[in-house]
């Protein structure tokens, strides 16, 4: 690998998962410690898309929504960086993620038209200002309204964002996300895929263990050489 080649991960998640939430500072890190070394693509995998089917059925024999409250509570007091509101999916019960995501493509391909840089891209701050607007404020972030509420917060136009929905592009990148999700195997969110592929790290995975991940792959092995990782 070439000097000047930043080591490329596919981050898969999605916006309503509390590990994903908690992971956040990790992506946070690995930006301050490598910077342009690592581009990270964001990519969805969709696993609150009907969400009355995973919580009101899925938790029925653990209390249906209290209960998936009460879990997210759990989850939330393990770390310090992250609470989550006391009536998530009580007062709060977003249909699905899918409509988020689906807005966040657009956004991103608005940047890519653009030619934005990933590092400065606004659609990762979206990403995390919706996340944070949902567990931490508690608002519906499947509506439309709330998601260009909060795009229109970080200075985001919102007609070039609803032309890539209107024209169906966001919905085919969208799909191209769950193509790639099928094609590597994703097993759930948030997942770090790394090495074409031949790295995949699944859920609460610790910095030090991404960070190693990365750090071989900058050593950038020699042609036959194995990466070790």
């Amino acid at each position: 690998m070439p000097a000047n080649t930043p080591v490329s991960i596919t981050y898969f998640s999605d916006v309503l998962c509390i590990w994903a939430y908690a992971t956040q500072i990790r992506l946070d890190e690995i930006d301050r410690n490598f910077g342009a070394d690592v581009r990270i693509e964001h990519k969805f995998c969709s696993v609150f898309g009907n969400t009355a089917d995973k919580i009101a059925r899925g938790w029925a024999d653990r209390g249906g929504y209290q209960g998936f409250n009460s879990h997210l509570q759990d989850v939330a007091a393990q770390f310090d960086h992250i609470d989550v509101h006391p009536d998530v999916w009580l007062t709060t019960r977003p249909a699905s993620s899918d409509s988020v995501h689906l807005f966040i493509k657009a956004v991103q391909l608005v940047e890519e038209n653009g030619a934005a840089a990933a590092q400065d891209a606004p659609s990762g701050q979206l990403i995390w200002a919706l996340r944070h607007a949902f567990f931490h404020e508690c608002r519906d972030v499947a509506t439309r309204h709330v998601q260009c509420e909060v795009a229109e917060a970080l200075g985001i136009a919102l007609g070039p964002v609803q032309a890539e929905i209107d024209s169906g592009a966001a919905f085919a990148a969208l799909a191209a996300d769950i193509q790639a999700r099928d094609r590597l195997r994703i097993e759930g969110s948030p997942t770090f895929v790394l090495n074409q592929g031949r790295q995949k790290l699944y859920g609460n995975v610790g910095y030090r263990v991404i960070e190693a991940n990365i750090r071989e792959l900058l050593r950038a092995p020699g042609v036959g050489e194995m990466s070790w990782c």
